[in-house]
């Protein structure tokens, strides 16, 4: 074994050590390790044991780290997807500052909040099939052409 190898075993025996359940193959390791005049086949049965270990502590991290490539990508998609809504307020609150209902410097209302907030839940209780919706549709659409906004 080489002195990193035998500096390994060293860190990983002292690891194991201090688990309070360790497998009965790291028992085993353990057991092994401590033996001073081992047989070839102890030998070998050390040799094997110590590659398992060094392929499961392998064999571990690469969970650790496909978990946190798949924690990473959910954060940025959630980051993504915060972003996107956060647009669309923004563009909702440039309607209302479009049509003077709220200072585009203080981003708050022209007039009292609690009337403006009293005429626009008015408004949506409107039903969407009254003529209503559609003349203000037409009127939008042509507000938004002159200021060279997509709808």
């Amino acid at each position: 074994m080489t002195e990193k190898q035998q500096q390994w075993l060293i860190d990983r025996l002292h690891y194991l050590r201090g688990l309070k359940s360790p497998s009965e193959q790291q028992r085993l390791l353990i057991l092994l390790s401590e033996t001073t005049d081992r047989t070839a086949q102890e030998e070998k049965t050390l040799s094997l044991l110590v590659n398992a270990e060094r392929s499961a502590v392998k064999a571990q991290e690469a969970r650790t780290k496909v978990t946190n490539l798949i924690q990473a990508e959910k954060r940025a998609a959630a980051k993504a997807a915060r972003k996107a809504r956060d647009h669309a307020l923004y563009q909702s609150a440039g309607l209302l500052i479009m049509t003077g209902l709220v200072d585009s410097q203080t981003g708050k209302p022209i007039d009292n909040a609690a009337a403006l907030l009293g005429a626009l839940s008015s408004l949506n209780e409107l039903p969407r099939d009254n003529p209503k919706w559609q003349e203000w549709k037409t009127r939008g659409e042509i507000l938004l052409e002159q200021k060279q906004i997509k709808p």
